[in-house]
């Protein structure tokens, strides 16, 4: 019985972090919808461009830091090495301040240099004020790799919400107030460029950074209390005298070591983001678009489309975060089975996520983005329905990376990012002066990028894990509730639409009706078992009212 509570406890954790991550990308949704209506799409773009820009220094500062501390930790756990896997914590926490440190100061000085590379000058203020966020979230990200790598997920998720909030909060309010003050400036140096959008942006940036602020002081405090714990079995194991501790810089070698791969596969697999914008933007202008289209074009895929697609892939990424320390416990055991056991788990949960998501955004795209953002157009929804598709990919290449750094294939997703990269560099160009599809290009490199990572790591992970799917209870069942969910939303929100005409009102009763066709259809064709639902949060509550209803 423990042991097949061991074997979905990583699952349960990573459902914790899942539903954490749904909540903080919910929050995010929702603070972005009057946020953007505040800073309109040219603001949006200054926001992302500033955004970007941070995420690149982060990824290359401290954004492999959880992962790799989470991977060591673990795997001395699994030893019985408390002592060991304190050490880690130590040696990363002395990495996060130094890099940490090294990436703000060259946002903060580098600031008006980057903005005027991807054609957005005025996301100059969002940027610096989103510096001083580099050293807060490199050292917020040891403790909770920390916190995972012992096998708990409640820090990072509550902390998460937490960060999220404080977020929402002062990012609607710092807008407001400086997308006014940028109104007076404006109108005081009697230009035409919009201040008031860029302040406005700055303002939004501020919430990121006082949320994760907020974040870092839970999770110190959450440490803190624990420290005694820790310090007690070291205490035990130094008394014992049957471990020696490791040497601390042959330990931080191998740290550094652990980091540099992820590192590398990480900023690689997220490259594509800033890369993308860079040359889209350049290439056109180039192509003889003013600059004032680009921005508006680039502010709707940003912050609409790009928000929105981003919801359900975080659950694939939470989930990927939880099964790194589990996978590299069972691979430091040499349990093989028990590894590819885990993949097949999370791989199965993932898409019984991803499917309908992506089926639904589809189908609703336009009556979605109407009824979040009241300044949308035709285009928001026309971008979601063409790129739905890629958060399926997205999903299994962000897991089955995971995967590979989890059984120390650390470079293998190096080098399928870089493949991913390349052809998706070479769709852009394409796209825009071939086919002229102006910012659905953008959609094609997102497609494209994210379909050649997916079947690269899925070959990889085959190969190293000995992995193979269960090619029906995976996709096959998921796909055919998804699409017949898709089915009925559609159906029901036109019936509806029509009798009420009401887009909220048809829009959210054909969501609420596709969560529960798709439950009831994923449980007639056995898309899930009963031992599988009782690793889903709630699941016992699950399982309890399918039985009633003679669905299980």
């Amino acid at each position: 019985m423990s042991s097949k509570k061991n074997d979905t406890s990583f699952l349960v954790q990573g459902s914790v972090l899942a539903i954490a991550s749904i909540v903080s990308r919910i929050i995010g949704l929702l603070y972005r919808i009057p946020m953007t209506n505040i800073i309109g799409e040219y603001g949006n773009d200054y926001y992302s461009c500033a955004y970007e820009i941070y995420s690149m220094v982060l990824l290359i500062s401290s954004y492999s830091l959880p992962m790799a501390v989470s991977k060591m930790v673990s795997a001395r756990m699994a030893k019985h090495q408390q002592e060991n896997a304190y050490r880690v914590f130590q040696g990363a926490l002395i990495i996060a301040l130094i890099t940490g440190t090294a990436g703000c100061l060259f946002v903060f000085f580098g600031a008006e240099f980057l903005t005027k590379i991807f054609q957005t000058p005025l996301s100059f203020y969002a940027l610096r004020v989103l510096a001083p966020t580099l050293i807060i979230v490199a050292v917020l990200g040891v403790i909770r790799g920390f916190f995972q790598g012992l096998g708990t997920m409640i820090p990072s998720a509550i902390s998460q919400i937490l960060e999220q909030i404080v977020n929402a909060v002062v990012s609607v309010a710092a807008a407001f107030v400086l997308f006014g003050y940028g109104t007076r400036i404006a109108a005081v140096l009697g230009g035409e460029q919009h201040y008031a959008e860029a302040y406005g942006a700055a303002g939004g940036t501020l919430g990121t950074s006082t949320g994760a602020a907020i974040g870092l002081i839970f999770c110190a405090l959450v440490f803190f209390a624990y420290r005694k714990t820790i310090k007690k079995g070291i205490a035990r194991e130094r008394r014992a005298g049957t471990r020696k501790p490791e040497n601390f810089g042959s330990m931080m070698r191998i740290l550094i070591l652990t980091i540099v791969p992820i590192l590398l596969s990480t900023t690689l697999y997220n490259l594509v983001s800033i890369v993308d914008q860079g040359l889209f933007k350049n290439l056109a202008i180039l192509q003889g678009n003013d600059s004032d289209s680009v921005s508006l074009w680039w502010g709707v895929y940003s912050g609409y489309y790009r928000v929105l697609v981003n919801v359900p892939i975080s659950i694939s990424t939470a989930l990927a975060t939880s099964s790194v320390p589990a996978l590299a416990a069972a691979f430091a055991k040499r349990d093989h089975d028990q590894v590819r056991k885990k993949i097949g788990l999370s791989m199965r949960f993932i898409m019984v996520i991803a499917l309908p998501c992506t089926v639904g955004m589809a189908v609703l795209a336009g009556p979605i983005m109407r009824l979040l953002f009241s300044t949308t157009n035709d285009l928001a929804g026309h971008l979601l329905q063409a790129g739905a598709i890629s958060i399926i990919f997205y999903s299994i290449s962000t897991l089955s990376n995971a995967v590979l750094q989890g059984i120390d294939r650390m470079r293998i997703p190096i080098r399928n990012a870089l493949i991913a990269l390349a052809a998706n560099v070479v769709s852009l160009p394409i796209s825009l002066y071939v086919f002229d599809l102006n910012i659905y290009a953008m959609i094609v490199g997102n497609i494209v990028f994210s379909l050649v990572m997916c079947i690269l790591n899925a070959l990889s992970v085959r190969k190293y894990s000995g992995f193979r799917p269960d090619i029906t209870k995976t996709y096959v069942k998921p796909a055919v509730a998804s699409v017949l969910m898709g089915v009925i939303v559609y159906a029901v929100y036109f019936a509806l639409y029509r009798g009420v005409n009401s887009n909220a009102v048809a829009t959210i009763i054909a969501i609420l009706a596709g969560i529960v066709s798709y439950a009831v259809i994923l449980l007639l064709v056995k898309g899930l078992t009963e031992e599988e639902l009782k690793s889903f949060p709630m699941g016992t509550r699950i399982i309890r009212i399918a039985k009633r209803l003679h669905l299980l």
